[in-house]
């Protein structure tokens, strides 16, 4: 196998930094990445997942130490995209879907990071059965997509006020890591498997997201970051569905 280009090294760790400084996994920014430097579609799904999972998991212990996890917000949102996601993953869209749905994906991502509202001074968090029904959809959006669906859970509990910016970035990265891990269970058991080149970029993926969760987590301004990942996910989304 040829040495993966450093460039792609470089893009992913600033990727994983940055998405993981406000809460998220990076998914769609790996997607963008893999997608602009000529990965096959049929690979970048579970190299994104796999990355996901990797940051997640180090963004979920980040912003539960310092304190900003909330369970009764988290679990209804979980219980019900679990499943769905699995189902999402097993599912294999034909390329120019594909293509279509991961772009507009990052185009509602980019417009998450140019339109954020600030903290709400009342919160309300939804009825269980009002988070168990996005969540599901949330789930198989984000199996289907190989995100882990923190692009949309968090803009939708921004924008309904059900919980502050700190909170939601906690319930997101946990909500990422669990779609994450059931929609790649779904995609292995499909009979697929997961490329070599996933482990050579899984360390620069874990030392970004290493350093932007801790940031993020405790002291990190996120709002110039936010511009910065608008401005790719936009180029890259409109790549996509240009094609």
């Amino acid at each position: 196998m040829e040495p993966t280009p450093i460039l792609l090294l470089t893009a992913l760790f600033i990727v994983a930094f940055l998405y993981s400084s406000v809460g998220h996994a990076g998914a769609s920014g790996y997607i963008a990445v893999l997608a602009l430097a000529g990965f096959a579609p049929s690979s970048i799904k579970p190299i994104a997942l796999v990355l996901n999972i990797l940051v997640a998991c180090i963004g979920s212990f980040q912003f539960w130490r310092a304190g900003h996890f909330r369970w009764k917000l988290f679990w209804p949102f979980a219980v019900a995209a679990a499943p769905m996601a699995f189902a999402g993953g097993y599912l294999d869209l034909p390329t120019g879907l594909f293509k279509g749905i991961v772009g507009a994906v990052l185009l509602l991502s980019a417009l998450r990071f140019l339109v954020r509202p600030g903290d709400p001074e009342v919160v309300r968090p939804p009825s269980v059965p009002v988070a168990l029904g996005a969540g599901a959809g949330l789930g198989f959006l984000s199996g289907l997509t190989g995100t882990g669906g923190g692009i949309f859970l968090t803009p939708l509990l921004l924008f309904c006020r059900w919980a502050r910016t700190k909170n939601v970035a906690a319930t997101s990265v946990l909500f990422i890591f669990v779609n994450s891990v059931t929609g790649l269970s779904g995609f292995l058991i499909g009979g697929k498997t997961i490329p070599r080149v996933t482990w050579k970029l899984a360390a620069f993926v874990v030392l970004g997201g290493a350093l932007g969760s801790w940031l993020g987590s405790r002291r990190f301004p996120v709002r110039t970051i936010q511009w910065m990942l608008a401005a790719v996910l936009l180029i890259a989304g409109l790549k996509l569905i240009a094609k």
